[in-house]
């Protein structure tokens, strides 16, 4: 009984406060944008955009955890942390590819494509502890897709639509 308690209950190397803050700062920020996208009526919404944050985010955590006890496989493991990178991004890719769809003669669900790739991004640098890259990127896509979103419609409206808005 005592081996299965002790694997259950062996700590990490980052502390359990550090693990849950950076998992839950992946859920709240993904979340921001999958929010948005679900305010949108978009098919990635608010679950989507945190599931993929929250994915990336435990890579990284599970990364780090490699690579505290790499002393111990050294001999026998080559170990690059950039494989991790490579293989969150190549799978969101797939999943996000999944969004666009072609049809009637207009490609639809680039911008959440996007999104999705860009929340894996953020769960990256949330695992990772890079507060101010998440969160300042975070900003920004709030920014794009719904300030940059506003300026393209007022762009491709005529004036008599603008007129028929105010």
């Amino acid at each position: 009984m005592q081996p299965i308690l002790d694997e259950v209950l062996t700590l990490t190397a980052l502390p359990w406060q550090v693990v849950l803050l950076r998992l839950a700062g992946a859920l709240v920020l993904c979340g921001l944008i999958g929010l948005e996208r679900e305010s949108r009526k978009r098919p990635a919404g608010l679950r989507t955009h945190m599931l993929v944050g929250l994915a990336a985010s435990l890579y990284c955590l599970i990364m780090l955890e490699v690579l505290d006890g790499a002393d111990e496989y050294t001999d026998r493991v080559a170990m690059d942390p950039l494989r991790l990178i490579e293989a969150v991004t190549s799978g969101v890719a797939f999943l996000a590819a999944g969004m666009i769809i072609f049809n009637g003669g207009k490609v639809k669900g680039l911008t959440t494509g996007a999104s999705l790739w860009l929340a894996a991004a953020i769960g990256l640098s949330a695992g990772f502890g890079f507060w101010f890259m998440a969160g300042a990127t975070t900003l920004l896509a709030l920014v794009i897709i719904r300030l940059v979103k506003l300026g393209e419609d007022h762009a491709h409206s005529s004036p008599e639509e603008d007129r028929r808005k105010l």
